[in-house]
């Protein structure tokens, strides 16, 4: 894949973060429980593709489910951050979609085993067309949505999020050195469903703020 960031060149893909369980709703409907610090794991870049390509549905699973999310893009070097200084790391944001083998996932819960083979096959992490940050744009308060066939699955805000932006970006940094290019997920609300071959899949985040389409096959 190019690894080049449209509508910002100068950048290239990094590091795939991705926050589970940040969403009480979707919490509950996994039959989850919620944590005192953020659910972190990883996507490797081969699983990022863009607007109107394709989602391959893997032989190894039987069960895909689809996560809308709002995805931030690091502009910058970025390391023990304060909540209050790690919005200014944030050079764009658009809508993503966090594809998930369910039954892997499920069966490595039970093992107590990373998500990794559950969350990082090719084609599983689509990303929108990113936007450039300004203060003008309330991260904590934006609409996401995602439909299959046009049948609505999901529509919530971030305003639901259990960890805002800013203390996602915080904690990470903490963690880790993020770096220009790096992509956050942020967490998926309530609606996730399973996916089939044939489906065609629309997440928007905001207002038309960022859209993508992605059939699966």
């Amino acid at each position: 894949m190019d690894f080049k960031i449209p509508h910002f060149p100068s950048l290239q893909y990094g590091t795939v973060y991705c926050i589970g369980r940040n969403y009480v709703d979707h919490i509950q409907e996994m039959n989850s429980v919620q944590t005192s610090t953020p659910v972190v794991f990883l996507k490797p870049r081969s699983s990022i593709i863009h607007n109107e390509g394709t989602v391959q549905i893997p032989q190894q699973s039987a069960n895909v489910h689809h996560e809308a999310e709002m995805v931030l893009l690091i502009g910058k070097t970025t390391r023990n951050a304060s909540a209050g200084q790690a919005l200014h790391s944030v050079k764009g944001v658009g809508v993503g979609i966090d594809f998930t083998a369910r039954d892997l996932q499920s069966r490595a819960k039970k093992e107590g085993l990373p998500w990794t083979l559950a969350k990082g096959f090719d084609t599983f992490a689509p990303v929108g067309p990113f936007v450039e940050y300004s203060e003008n744009i309330n991260l904590s308060d934006l609409n996401i949505s995602l439909t299959v066939n046009g049948d609505e699955k999901q529509n919530d805000s971030t305003s639901l999020m259990i960890f805002p932006p800013d203390e996602i970006i915080s904690y990470l940094s903490h963690q880790f050195t993020l770096t220009p290019g790096d992509l956050i997920f942020t967490g998926t609300p309530k609606g996730v469903s399973p996916v089939q071959t044939g489906d065609k899949i629309t997440a928007t985040l905001g207002d038309e703020l960022s859209r993508i389409h992605v059939d699966v096959q």
